[in-house]
């Protein structure tokens, strides 16, 4: 008898495996694509997602990631570069997924591809292709993609201008080495930002969080978006100078940044992007993803599938103040008013850049 599901072999689904494998769980683990792609979000690990990548028994030497250990900041003129606390990677979702799901089956679990589970009801799961699944214990790790029957809403704020993910990499070349180097960027502009990190084969992976209005405004076509911020922002258009246009735009619509739930039902763990989806600007996604899914292996070990009510209240609990300043430094991110203001401050006092970096951080459980 299976013992536990886990749908999604990301992050979160991944961590959740190892860590239900470890304590003799049965683990069937649901991916519906059918190789492992190039997720549009992730690919910054920060020091602490490194540190919860150690003890799921990864070999951060496998990932081979460019390291990081600076923030770069850009508000039309003005800039700012800050150490961070510690060192951090930059490493593509390809890479990463690949490590985690060989690792979760080297612990025991059962990865079937092409399985892709729409409907939970109970203790069961519907696949597309009509199959009916059966366990005591679920676990959703189905990152940003909607999910049937589990609602996520946005913050009233962003709902009459919902939130799109962009996402664009730049090839390797010399000169973006010498550009970017050893640090993570972010370049601010109105109602979005984007994030900027090289990646362990030397390309650069550009993410863009940008509401829907933007888009509009360059006639829907992404590429148009990209090139109207590149002519008005030159730091940003010196990296898309060495863009290859040719290799096409990655985008997830309607992202609930911000939004993060205590609610569950016994025997259902939701996980990562399902429990909570933190900004991304603050670069701990996968840090989520990877604590939430050690915390409901932990969880479902002490109490059974009972314990999932108690396990994603706590979970919240622990999102509260990450998201609070998270959210906060987004929305003054993504207003020119402020964005100017943000980075003169980060300049002057780098301090705060650094503590801004720790306090986004997903505590241990």
């Amino acid at each position: 008898m299976t013992d536990a599901i886990v749908i999604g072999a990301g992050p979160a689904g991944t961590a959740a495996a190892i860590g239900l494998a470890h304590a003799g769980a049965k683990v069937l683990l649901l991916e519906r694509t059918r190789e492992t792609g190039d997720a549009l979000c992730g690919g910054f690990l920060s020091w602490q997602t490194l540190t919860r990548l150690d003890a799921l028994g990864i070999d951060r030497a496998a990932l081979g990631g460019q390291q990081v250990g600076r923030v770069r900041l850009f508000a039309g003129s003005r800039r700012s570069e800050t150490s961070l606390p510690q060192a951090a990677m930059g490493v593509s979702r390809r890479r990463l997924d690949s490590v985690l799901q060989a690792a979760a089956v080297a612990a025991g679990a059962d990865l079937q591809r092409g399985v892709h589970a729409t409907t939970i009801d109970g203790h069961t799961v519907q696949t597309r292709d009509g199959a009916t699944l059966a366990a005591p214990a679920l676990f959703l790790a189905a990152g940003k993609h909607g999910f049937r029957g589990q609602p996520r809403e946005a913050a009233s704020w962003q709902q009459h201008d919902p939130v799109m993910g962009l996402r664009l990499r730049l090839p390797h070349h010399a000169a973006l080495d010498r550009l970017i180097g050893d640090a993570v960027e972010l370049h601010l502009f109105d109602r979005g930002y984007a994030g900027l990190v090289q990646q362990e084969d030397g390309s650069a992976n550009l993410c863009l969080a940008t509401h829907k209005s933007r888009l509009d405004e360059a006639g829907g076509d992404p590429g148009a978006l990209l090139r109207a911020l590149g002519a008005a922002h030159p730091m940003l258009g010196g990296r898309l100078a060495y863009a290859d246009w040719s290799c096409g735009i990655d985008a997830i619509g309607h992202v609930p940044y911000g939004w993060r739930t205590a609610e569950t039902e016994p025997g259902l763990f939701r996980l990562g992007d399902q429990a909570g989806v933190i900004p991304s600007l603050a670069g701990e996604g996968m840090g989520l993803a990877l604590a939430s899914g050690d915390a409901a292996a932990a969880a479902w070990r002490h109490g059974g599938p009972g314990a999932a009510p108690a396990f994603q209240h706590q979970l919240a609990a622990r999102m509260t103040r990450p998201f609070a300043i998270a959210s906060a430094v987004w929305r003054a991110g993504e207003n020119p008013r402020t964005a100017g203001v943000l980075t003169s401050l980060s300049s002057s006092f780098p301090s705060l850049v650094r503590w801004m970096s720790q306090a986004t951080r997903i505590a241990a459980g």
